[in-house]
């Protein structure tokens, strides 16, 4: 996960922000397939304008089909189980921080995944480069 946001809010420039910064970081050379729920933001003119600039595919989730996103869905609720769920966090900054160490730390670098062959993101986007 690239591309952290930091605002408090779901309008379309937070996506929009959070997709260039990321192509800007990882300058993606591959393919790339965005996919999402059907949210206000990622469904706007301007960021499908946003991803055509990018070269960026869109997948835009069923109505009514919640395993759509179950990757998405399973990530978000390790963070919840270990990390969120394991003391109280006097604010959002602090969350965020942690959330942030958290997913560019531990999960990304050495946390292995099932659905990736039991390797890394970061091993598996190297291996998948090579």
């Amino acid at each position: 996960m690239v591309g952290w946001a930091t605002a408090d809010h779901l309008r379309t420039e937070l996506v929009t922000d959070a997709l260039t910064a990321a192509c800007r970081q990882r300058r993606p050379t591959h393919p790339v397939i965005f996919h999402s729920d059907r949210g206000c933001q990622y469904t706007s003119q301007q960021f499908a304008s946003l991803a055509s600039e990018f070269g960026i595919q869109l997948s835009v989730g069923r109505t009514g089909q919640c395993w759509d996103n179950a990757l998405a869905e399973s990530s978000l609720s390790t963070i919840k189980r270990e990390l969120l769920g394991t003391s109280a966090w006097p604010g959002r900054a602090a969350a965020r921080t942690t959330i942030f160490d958290f997913m560019e730390g531990w999960n990304n670098l050495h946390r292995l995944h099932s659905s990736l062959g039991y390797l890394s993101p970061a091993e598996y986007e190297t291996a998948l480069a090579a």
